[in-house]
């Protein structure tokens, strides 16, 4: 059983070391404007405004 905690732990951590990463990049790149206006224009058409 230590062995497969062990890999899960490494799996997890990959995981959010990539996560954290392409984030990073992403917030460099300055897409959260981008996306923000995207998720802006969606509201406003399921409200049926836009």
């Amino acid at each position: 059983m230590g062995s497969r905690n062990r890999k899960y732990r490494i799996v997890r951590f990959s995981v959010l070391a990539a996560a954290l990463i392409l984030m990073g990049i992403g917030l460099w790149k300055q897409e959260q404007t981008e996306v923000l206006g995207k998720a802006v224009r969606i509201c406003l058409e399921c409200i049926g405004i836009g």
